[in-house]
């Protein structure tokens, strides 16, 4: 809602609901490390994690300070929902849910995130590296995957990684370089599904994998190629094997791929180009029914008001004293010429029936819910099979993962 009109929404709201609570509002306040990020940058963290955590329905006002060392926002909102008056609760759930959704949007623009139990703020690559072993390969895989389903085409993808604080070279083959890294990164290195041509795909959503092409001497069972690696125990390849991962580790990537039939290496490369399809998809989806559901409540929310106040509205423009009319419906009529202007802007020219709306907004709230089903079983499965292929890989090519690791 508008700085000039917030309260008078809020109280509105309020008033619509019936509520009588003690809490008015909420409020959070979202700080950065000194020096990480720039103001504008903030603000627009501040604006997902509104959107994240208040789903389009509650009013909120935002606001970035920079009168002190670090930048911080302060994210105000009503306590009641204007879509269908509920009370916001607040609890140790909402208060997880919404330091999760914070730390998640910091780490998709390369930002800090404070870890649990400690002091300070560590850079998402640092906390990781320590928690997984990850690196700028893998902080660079994150950005990738996190942008396209957000993006519109290739150039933009490219703006978005430099706002992010990534240099980029262009050349026969792309390359970055994040911040505080030394070397730049060709993205074709990230593999198959990171190439220039196929992130251009993969925006599109026409991403298809293109296997290795193996001899057909090669071509025998994996199950029993990493069965017979393993055995190697005398081999050079099994004892940095040994010392990267333990046995345990191999047996459960052996019975991963007999659980789920994959046979050859082609079909490990497959399975994985068709997951992150299927989690690129699903992630676009969800911003595209996120967007409408934010669009809808606004609507509803202005035509509401609009039909509501249009006859304090016209009894006004009718009053002979408008000065006295006005003294004493001041802030119906604020609220009546700020929905009109709204609706203006949104370039509605006849009132929509409420009905309609809440009915399209209930269909795609149960939408996103199946939705983000899908899109977090993606993301699970993309999470097991990456585990699987490299340790496949690491079985079957140890002089590879050998030089990942030194890499590093």
């Amino acid at each position: 809602c508008g700085l000039e009109t917030a309260d008078i929404e809020f109280a509105w709201t309020r008033e619509a609901a019936g509520d009588r609570g003690t809490h008015l509002g909420r409020h959070l306040i979202q700080s950065f490390a000194v020096g990480e990020t720039t103001p504008e940058e903030a603000h627009k963290i501040g604006m997902e994690l509104a959107g994240a955590v208040l789903g389009g329905k509650y009013e909120f006002v935002l606001t970035t300070h920079v009168d002190k060392d670090h930048l911080h926002n302060h994210l105000i909102f009503n306590a009641v929902s204007f879509v269908d008056y509920k009370k916001y609760h607040s609890n140790k759930q909402s208060y997880h849910f919404i330091r999760r959704t914070s730390d998640r949007i910091c780490k998709e623009h390369g930002l800090s995130v404070v870890v649990p139990g400690q002091d300070k703020g560590k850079s998402y690559a640092e906390y990781t590296a320590e928690k997984q072993g990850t690196s700028y390969k893998a902080k660079l895989k994150t950005a990738i995957d996190t942008l396209i389903p957000q993006v519109k085409d290739f150039d933009e993808l490219l703006r978005r990684l430099q706002e992010m604080g990534y240099e980029i070279k262009q050349g026969k083959y792309i390359s970055f370089r994040a911040a505080g890294q030394e070397r730049f990164t060709r993205t074709k290195t990230l593999g198959a599904a990171y190439t220039e041509e196929a992130i251009k795909e993969r925006i599109k959503g026409v991403y298809v994998a293109k296997t290795k092409t193996l001899r057909e001497d090669k071509k025998i069972r994996l199950v029993v190629d990493l069965e017979n690696s393993i055995k190697a125990q005398q081999s050079a390849g099994y004892e940095r094997w040994a010392k990267i991962h333990n046995l345990k580790q191999a047996a459960k990537s052996m019975n991963f791929l007999t659980e789920n039939k994959i046979e050859y290496y082609s079909d490990l490369e497959s399975k994985i180009a068709d997951i992150m399809t299927a989690h690129d998809a699903a992630a676009r989806a969800v911003k595209e029914v996120e967007q409408r559901m934010s669009d809808l409540s606004l609507l509803i929310k202005h035509t509401t008001t609009y039909r509501q106040l249009k006859p304090i509205y016209e009894e006004y423009k009718k009053s002979r004293d408008k000065e006295k009319y006005l003294r004493g419906h001041e802030s119906e009529i604020i609220l009546f010429e700020a929905a009109a202007k709204a609706l203006r802007e949104m370039q509605i020219k006849k009132l929509p029936d409420l009905a309609a709306l809440r009915k399209e907004y209930s269909s795609l709230n149960d939408r996103k819910s199946k939705l983000y089903e899908d899109y977090r079983q993606a993301k699970k499965q993309m999470q097991e099979y990456g585990i699987v292929k490299k340790n496949v890989d690491s079985i079957l090519y140890p002089s590879q993962s050998k030089a990942r690791e030194q890499e590093r």
